[in-house]
């Protein structure tokens, strides 16, 4: 399809430029970006986190989808699955434009580290039925070492899209136009409560979620992103890469493992680029707030910044504010926080707030919490718990708050499963009709309304703002009472500053008829050894210590007897654990960084850490029972 300039001119009346019409599919969208603004470089990736760019205007994504689709049209018929098994990139953006512009469902996914189980991709492969994989030139010639011993890697037909070359005549394309209920991709959940399935997304679910960001988060052709996220989930890919097409506005993306690396950087970006929108789950927040160093502030603008949202795992408020307050001087306003909430089985957001409003809050009684109750109560209680609210369900959208055992509606003061319904919602699991079934077509008990998305993760509403307060499946029940499991990790974290951040798990298992509570927290690199070195074996008071120049740990034996220095450790968790949440633990490990399983998105895989500890495959540095 061509588009006229002349014919259609659509425009932004505040802006002068030019809007995309009522398109039916990304490759409509995309289309037509190219045709009225060719040379705008839609994204730069900032291949170092810094100084090393690439840009691609929409022209030059225009030209390199149809290189790749005619790749993919020789060998494809539509409807066909295609991986995409690529580092983020550039490269990563064409492929999934190509398998659009070629009718083949696109399936993103991350490529596996060295060294590092095959078993997501190789259920991935399993159950998509992909017979195509797009990757780069490196990361196949390493893969082809692994496809030796993986029989559905070597099945696949795999192309490196880097040498393709741009000269390929274009004419070789046959031009496709997606109906906006066709299939455009399939979202695979990211595995944290179980196997990963594959959300079935439209052209129109995209359109339409991607207009839902564009209204709340008041977005413009004069915004700017940032981007850090894995482009394989769906806040990287549609947050991040989508809705700046969809806006026609610049992005500057770089990859996660920059960001994690030097967390500098991706401030950095925002006051280099002048970035209006940009974001993560709290934990980057977190992390900006434990590795960035007061001399790095020195410089950084973050005036420009409009809406920072924050998703995809538990809000804390106490982060927000400390984060407020330490980037204040860099021109960072608490108004620019945006908690929202969402998931990709509706696309990807489900609500949000006011810009420029600051977060809700609200303090609640921790104990009638745990009984699924909603009691207010003052700030300054023992017993406080202070909750974030993710605002209202975006236009179009409804949220539910039902019982998941009597599937009746909840009233305001309990709370419940949060249900979601709108245009938004995908169609369900990739031949998975049981599963889809059960998750997307559930309708109330009491007044037959429906059907709703049963999103897994329990909350209530406060007037019309959602409070999301955890996870179904997750959810500990010892001697009658719920216990959330973030918040019992959350007092782990605190309660010694040798834990790392984001790297605990919560679980409980049934012993002799009884719930009994497990944790199992990843230990800070040469923190032990900092203190054998100093020979102090005394519980450290103040904030953790620099381990920038430490020397590397010494060799400790798995599962060995505690030392002082261990038992310390251990004996302040139990104590703390047992002061906040009136639990004893059963089994206590401390295990070596980067050992507990995390999804992609770096959620922790509560299911897949208890499966482990009930195969007794969790190899520990040291660990305690309730017997020891």
């Amino acid at each position: 399809m061509e588009y006229n300039v002349a014919e259609t001119n659509y425009l932004d009346a505040k802006t002068e430029t030019i809007c995309p019409p009522q398109v039916e599919s990304l490759v409509e969208l995309l289309r037509y970006r190219a045709a009225h603004q060719p040379d705008h470089k839609g994204f730069t990736f900032l291949v170092d986190g810094e100084e090393d760019i690439l840009d691609l205007t929409y022209a030059e994504l225009d030209g390199k989808a149809r290189v790749i689709a005619a790749a993919l049209q020789s060998a494809c018929v539509p409807g066909d699955r295609a991986l995409l098994v690529y580092q983020p990139g550039l490269e990563y953006i064409a492929a999934f434009f190509g398998c659009l512009y070629a009718g083949v469902i696109a399936v993103p996914i991350y490529p596996p580290r060295p060294n590092r189980s095959l078993v997501r991709l190789q259920n991935v492969i399993s159950d998509s039925q992909a017979i195509f994989a797009l990757t780069s030139t490196q990361i196949l010639s390493k893969l082809e070492r692994q496809m030796i011993d993986a029989v559905e890697l070597k099945t696949l037909r795999w192309l490196a899209t880097d040498s393709l070359g741009v000269t390929q005549p274009l004419q070789t394309w046959q031009e496709v136009q997606p109906q906006r209920h066709d299939l455009a991709f399939l979202q695979y959940t990211s595995g944290s409560t179980a196997i990963p399935k594959g959300v079935m997304i439209t052209h129109h679910n995209l359109l339409h979620n991607l207009e839902l960001i564009y209204q709340c988060f008041e977005h413009s052709s004069q915004s700017q992103g940032v981007i850090w996220l894995p482009p394989y989930h769906d806040m990287g890919l549609i947050g991040g890469i989508l809705q700046p097409l969809y806006g026609g506005f610049p992005v500057a993306l770089m990859s996660p493992f920059m960001f994690l690396q030097s967390p500098i950087r991706w401030l950095k970006a925002i006051s280099r680029y002048q970035a209006t929108t940009s974001g993560g789950p709290n934990f980057a927040y977190d992390l900006c707030l434990r590795k960035i160093k007061p001399e790095q502030l020195q410089d950084l603008d973050l005036s420009s910044w409009q809406v920072a949202f924050n998703g995809a795992e538990p809000i804390n408020a106490q982060t927000q504010k400390d984060f407020a307050a330490t980037f204040k001087p860099c021109g960072f306003r608490p108004e620019t926080f945006f908690p929202c909430y969402g998931l990709a089985e509706a696309t990807l957001i489900v609500s949000g707030g006011q810009k420029a409003a600051p977060p809700a809050l609200t303090t609640v009684q921790g104990t009638a919490l745990e009984q699924h109750q909603v009691v207010a109560l003052g700030a300054t209680d023992a017993d406080a718990r202070t909750l974030v609210g993710c605002g209202s369900a975006l236009n179009g959208q409804k949220i539910v708050i039902a019982n998941p055992e009597t599937l009746c509606q909840c009233p305001p003061e309990e709370v419940g499963e949060i249900w979601v319904s709108g245009d938004s919602i995908a169609q369900g699991y990739w031949h998975q009709s049981d599963a889809s079934t059960e998750t997307f077509h559930a309708c109330l008990a009491d007044t037959g309304e429906g059907p709703f998305l049963r999103t897994g993760d329990y909350g209530f509403l406060d007037q019309s703002e959602l409070f999301v307060t955890g996870r179904l499946k997750d959810v500990i029940i010892i001697n009658g009472r719920n216990h959330y499991p973030q918040d019992i990790e959350g007092t782990v974290m605190q309660s010694y500053p040798g834990i790392r951040p984001n790297c605990a798990a919560a679980f409980s298992i049934s012993e002799a008829g009884e719930e009994q509570l497990i944790i199992v927290a990843e230990l800070e690199r040469n923190y032990i050894n900092r203190y054998q070195k100093n020979g102090n074996n005394s519980s450290p008071k103040q904030s953790p210590p620099n381990l920038s120049n430490l020397v590397p740990p010494t060799t400790l034996s798995a599962d060995s007897e505690p030392d002082a220095v261990e038992k310390d450790i251990l004996t302040q968790i139990r104590r703390a654990v047992a002061k906040e949440h009136d639990l004893q633990i059963h089994s206590l490990l401390l295990m070596k960084p980067g050992t507990i399983p995390k999804t992609s998105s770096g959620k922790i895989q509560r299911f897949t850490c208890k499966a482990k500890f009930l195969d007794g495959v969790l190899t520990s540095v040291t660990k305690s029972t309730s017997l020891s």
